[in-house]
């Protein structure tokens, strides 16, 4: 195992933007979760948790051309790394496992 957990927020983060492809931006990421969990998901622990996994290397960041719509910022989009794509296989990997464990219990 890596340096870094991956906690469950991370991860639905970054299977969040897995599946939203070149629309994964704070606000469609947030919406999605909040969509996917049926709990208000913030969007400002949405971007707190983007920056963490872009410092962990997990994620990349890409500031797209500036509008006027946004006052002039640019809209920010994020793509998983091969580091982050690591780390989604290996909780999974783990996940599975520890299920399969447990599956008769259930």
């Amino acid at each position: 195992m890596g340096k870094h957990m991956m906690g469950e927020f991370e991860q639905l983060v970054l299977l969040a933007a897995m599946r939203l492809g070149t629309e994964a931006y704070g606000v469609s990421i947030a919406r999605a979760l909040t969509e996917q969990t049926g709990k208000e998901i913030s969007q400002a622990a949405t971007y707190l948790t983007l920056k963490r996994l872009e410092e962990k290397g997990w994620l990349d960041a890409k500031d797209g051309v500036p509008s006027t719509e946004r006052a002039g910022r640019a809209k920010r989009t994020y793509k998983i790394t091969e580091a982050g794509l690591e780390k989604v296989r290996d909780s999974r990997a783990t996940l599975l496992g520890m299920w399969e464990e447990v599956a008769e219990q259930l």
